[in-house]
């Protein structure tokens, strides 16, 4: 194919491309905060947690101060296992809503296991530790190997 033809199909297929985009369809809008939640609300009931998260991040990011939203956030941070994530975004939406019934009582069950996978992790952290020393010697010294008096 010569060089002018195949440039010419490069041009015709990307324009074709951009016609099929939202931003260059005349009249249509970009998704609204509430179509990207309701689309993550979806893709959490089918356990798709990544998209649902940045379907909720989308929607936060065209409405920041909706604790609905917040609430979403911090369930899929959750379902996800990042639990620090996840209390960061349940006390963001309790300080925009803190009447909420849904997200209070969402929070009490998450702080609930939180406070339990907290003393989980420090009792491990701990176990880990004395393993580490071998029995009978006391734990290794910061201070720098020489003579000590």
């Amino acid at each position: 194919m010569p060089t002018a033809s195949r440039l010419l199909l490069v041009t015709l297929l990307g324009a074709a491309a951009l016609v099929g985009t939202p931003q260059a369809v005349e009249g249509q809008r970009p998704p609204s905060s509430k179509q990207q939640l309701d689309f993550g609300v979806e893709m959490a009931q089918r356990g798709l947690w990544n998209e649902a998260l940045f379907r909720f991040h989308q929607a936060e990011r065209l409405n920041p101060e909706q604790a609905s939203i917040l609430n979403n956030i911090a369930v899929a941070y959750e379902a996800l296992g990042e639990f620090d994530e996840a209390l960061r975004h349940y006390q963001r939406a309790l300080r925009v809503d803190p009447n909420s019934r849904e997200l209070k009582r969402n929070y009490a069950r998450f702080a609930e296991f939180y406070q339990a996978y907290q003393a989980s992790r420090e009792k491990h952290a701990s176990a880990t530790a004395q393993e580490a020393t071998p029995a009978g010697e006391p734990p290794a010294s910061d201070d720098p190997p020489g003579r000590r008096e």
